[in-house]
């Protein structure tokens, strides 16, 4: 069985995008996943902030970072199953 690779792209980067965008949010309003937060996000996405800017600004990471991820594992695994 083969996957769709820009299917599986566009599907994890929704998914990293909304994940992102939401733990933020709940980050920013209640403190949970503060120290995780700052520490992983912040080091690989410039301009990410514990935020409301900082939440859509992690959602255009997450929707990029998600979409490629997606695309280049659906097209390795597809190269695999080839073998």
């Amino acid at each position: 069985m083969k996957l769709k690779p820009l299917a599986l792209g566009i599907a994890g980067g929704i998914f990293w995008g909304l994940c992102v965008f939401l733990t933020t949010l709940l980050s920013y309003y209640t403190g949970y996943a503060r120290a995780f937060l700052e520490a992983l996000p912040g080091a690989f996405y410039p301009g990410y902030s514990i935020s409301v800017v900082g939440s859509f600004i992690g959602l255009a990471y997450g929707l990029v970072d998600g979409f490629l991820t997606g695309l280049i594992f659906g097209w390795l695994y597809n190269k695999a199953v080839d073998i």
